[in-house]
């Protein structure tokens, strides 16, 4: 099935080029199903960027997916087009009142302010508490996750040394969790960041559940609550040249930054990139939007 997203959204057509089944609203509405309601909060400042790449997970399995994106009421978006947010965002307060199948919240380039200087922090909270009555599951992402794990169960972050940077192998930790099902033993990530949590703050924590890990980059993926709460602390939805513009940009801004990890052919800038992810992506996003979300919520989304 495909992914019902507003017509005029700039994904719609990126996605219609690679071949992504995506339903109009028009067409969607002629269709005798309940689509999964998925609610994303874009907390990325390349939000037409990321709102594709996660169109594009979602709407790669068999259940249609009904997309509606929201932003922040207490920060206003610098990097993307005033008229983009006015015709395709929604301000939490609109849908507040309402229950959703499933939630996401990104990650943001906030990592090395403290939780509470970051200027939407009091906002996210409010959104965090909200979908534990109104999500039946939440996925996290990199700073999202870091955000979810600190105000759920307090844990805490960590500045690193060297920024994780580029595409690290992962271990599956425990291999009872249909959130990894399919999985090889070891897989490819994308991570680009400047904190992290720790896993003696983690196992402290009898509801958390280690799922995953790398030797490189650090604890990787974190359940609770049977799934109503997912943390995933790399970056599986990024594209292919994602971590090539990060490099660029703080190149040309004059920032010390290494390349990227495990990324370049033959680790050299001028090559092509090695996609080792992609895979991975779209099975990590399959499985939970089948075992954590479809499976498992009721069919009135008001029962949640």
């Amino acid at each position: 099935m495909p992914i019902k997203i507003p017509n005029n959204l700039p994904a719609v057509k990126i996605l219609s080029d690679e071949n992504v089944f995506v339903m109009t609203e028009e067409r969607a509405s002629t269709q005798d199903i309940r689509p999964l309601k998925i609610l994303l909060l874009n907390l990325m400042p390349t939000k037409i960027e990321t709102e594709t790449q996660l169109s594009r997970l979602l709407g790669n399995t068999p259940l249609q997916v009904e997309l509606e994106l929201i932003h922040t009421e207490s920060y206003k978006a610098k990097n993307t087009p005033e008229e983009h947010m006015l015709a395709f965002y929604k301000p939490f307060s609109e849908v507040k009142d309402r229950k959703f199948d499933g939630l996401v919240i990104t990650g943001a380039p906030v990592e090395l302010l403290e939780y509470e200087d970051v200027d939407y922090w009091s906002e996210l909270k409010d959104i965090m508490e909200w979908s534990k009555t109104h999500a039946h599951s939440t996925f996290h992402i990199c700073w999202g996750a870091q955000a979810g794990l600190y105000y759920h169960y307090g844990i805490p972050k960590y500045p690193v040394g060297q920024k994780v940077f580029g595409v690290f192998n992962h271990s599956i930790e425990y291999k009872n969790t249909m959130l990894t099902r399919g999985f090889d033993d070891s897989f490819m990530v994308p991570h680009s960041r400047n904190t992290t949590v720790k896993r003696n703050d983690i196992e402290k924590v009898e509801e958390l559940e280690i799922i995953a890990s790398s030797d490189s980059a650090g604890i990787s993926i974190v359940t609770a609550q049977n799934g109503r709460q997912i943390f995933v602390m790399g970056h599986c939805e990024y594209d292919a040249g994602t971590l090539r513009k990060e490099y660029e940009r703080d190149l040309n801004e004059g920032k010390s930054i290494g390349k990227p990890c495990n990324y370049f052919v033959d680790d050299n800038p001028d090559n092509d990139v090695v996609v080792t992810w992609r895979s991975h992506a779209n099975l990590l996003f399959s499985n939970w939007l089948n075992y954590y979300v479809y499976q498992s919520t009721p069919y009135d989304p008001n029962f949640i």
